[in-house]
């Protein structure tokens, strides 16, 4: 099961902090993926970490959002810098067992951002 949290209103310019906690398994063996998905339309992939913490990212947040996880507390978290107007969507993460392709997804957590 994984919690999302950290949302929020934000200025254009500003920062925000998402944390996704998984319960009831560990976190160490996921990949572990943030999406976002923005008024009308698709749920794209926004960052991915894996078990290795090798990371990637979409272009358009490149330089800007940092993704990172602490195993001990199984918790991933999404630091969002320079936040744009266009970064205002629900924030989802998204655990991927490599092992069986076994998937859970978060609540989901709403950012906005205001110019």
């Amino acid at each position: 099961q994984l919690q999302a949290s950290g949302g929020g209103l934000v200025q254009a310019g500003g920062s925000l902090r998402l944390s996704c906690v998984l319960s009831g398994s560990i976190l160490s063996i996921f990949d572990m993926d943030w999406y976002r998905q923005a008024p009308g339309k698709q749920r794209e992939l926004v960052a991915t970490i894996t078990p290795s913490s090798r990371t990637d990212y979409a272009d358009s947040v490149k330089g800007r959002f940092t993704v990172s996880k602490d195993n001990a507390k199984n918790t991933v978290y999404l630091q969002m810098n320079n936040l744009k107007p266009e970064d205002t969507a629900v924030y989802y993460c998204r655990a991927e067992r490599p092992s069986d392709f076994f998937i859970s997804w978060g609540q989901g957590t709403l950012v906005t951002v205001s110019s």
